[in-house]
């Protein structure tokens, strides 16, 4: 029975993959692989190390939307001021701003913070272990909530994510484009090591990150592929800016404000002053906005 050995080129396994489907030989031979790399070349991360259910979920709100490199440095920061739940739950707004400084997307930030409130209120203090009940907290949808529940539990789910996704499609997906999740997701849950499925997905996430430098044309294969808009000059960064005002000043009046962006259409700002206040970042007292407490 013919078996893939790490030696051989990934042709070689294409070729016996297109011959023989999925069978249990190129289910072996593809962990084979993947486990190879990771025991050599395996990435070390603060998040990977003392694992607990608080630990993944900070990590994996703010890996969201933030390379896993910028996110090591600062995950430490923030778990060393607010090391639980209890603690996040009773931070002002303000102090979580503060912390989450250099990341981007604040909206995570507020969003950790009521997650946090939710599971001291709801919860006793104890993450949730079922995904149903994960998905109705805010900022976390199925695949953040199946990555949770792996990583925090290390029980087996199916997800998948930018490295998941391009190592799926340097195995399976040889000589097709435009293809769509719809397509992987069968092949992940079959190919699931579930005795250790959080080493698994960290070993193909590892491999993806691999493949992404050595074929950074693999992630246009993916119909779900969208180049990221320019950070310079969008609401982003005029939000970010406005809230790193605030933290600097505690309260500012919107004539201020104003005044900081002149070369800005005034109804762009009004309607990014609305939308951070409709989102909880800030409070509007007549003509002055502050840091919601």
């Amino acid at each position: 029975m013919f078996k893939i050995k790490k030696e051989l080129f990934i042709t070689d396994f294409h070729r016996v993959f297109k011959e023989n489907g999925l069978t249990l030989e190129v289910i072996k031979s593809f962990h084979e692989i993947i486990y190879e790399f990771y025991k050599n070349y395996k990435r070390k991360f603060p998040f990977r190390e003392n694992i607990t259910p608080y630990n993944v979920l900070v990590s994996e709100i703010m890996l969201q939307q933030t390379q896993a490199g910028r996110v090591s440095g600062k995950f430490l920061e923030f778990i060393e001021k607010f090391p639980d739940f209890l603690s996040l739950s009773r931070a002002p707004l303000e102090e979580i701003l503060r912390e989450w400084k250099g990341l981007g997307y604040n909206r995570r930030a507020i969003a950790l913070k009521e997650i946090a409130e939710i599971v001291i209120n709801d919860y006793n203090g104890n993450l949730p272990e079922s995904i149903e009940e994960l998905k109705l907290f805010p900022q976390i949808g199925l695949n953040t909530a199946s990555s949770i529940i792996t990583f925090a539990f290390n029980k087996p789910t199916v997800f998948i994510e930018t490295n998941i996704r391009i190592v799926f499609i340097y195995f399976f997906f040889p000589n097709k484009n435009k293809i769509n999740d719809k397509e992987i997701l069968p092949l992940i849950e079959k190919t699931l090591d579930k005795n250790n499925p959080r080493k698994w997905y960290y070993s193909l996430m590892d491999y993806g990150v691999m493949l992404k430098k050595k074929f950074p044309l693999l992630t246009k294969k993916s119909i779900h592929y969208r180049k990221q808009a320019s950070f310079k000059g969008s609401n982003r960064q005029i939000r970010g800016e406005i809230l790193r005002l605030l933290m600097n000043n505690r309260i500012l009046s919107i004539d201020k404000v104003m005044e900081g962006f002149k070369n800005i259409d005034p109804n762009r700002i009004d309607n990014i002053l609305y939308q951070l206040e409709i989102e909880g970042f800030i409070k509007k007292e007549g003509n002055n906005i502050t840091i919601s407490k």
